[in-house]
């Protein structure tokens, strides 16, 4: 079972502009990050051994240039199935 930590999104609505990003629980650390909306949205995912690496990428992802501004999602929302 996967654990959501964190859920990020940048408040663009849309298949165009939204990007979320999901810290994940695994057997390791997992970051999720999506382009798009949920069904037409292209998903990747690395893997970490340490969180701190996980988190590490996390930063980079939200600072890339782009629509929006970063915002805290509620951890509830799981990430998307086709993440793994």
């Amino acid at each position: 079972m996967d654990d959501v930590v964190e859920r990020w999104w940048n408040g663009i609505w849309g298949r165009l502009g939204r990007r979320d990003i999901w810290l994940v629980r695994h057997t390791s650390w997992r970051v999720v990050a999506r382009r798009g909306d949920a069904d037409t949205g292209r998903v990747r995912h690395w893997d970490y051994d340490r969180e701190e690496e996980a988190r590490q990428l996390l930063s980079r992802l939200m600072s890339i240039e782009g629509p929006g501004r970063w915002q805290e999602q509620p951890t509830r929302t799981p990430p998307p199935p086709d993440f793994g």
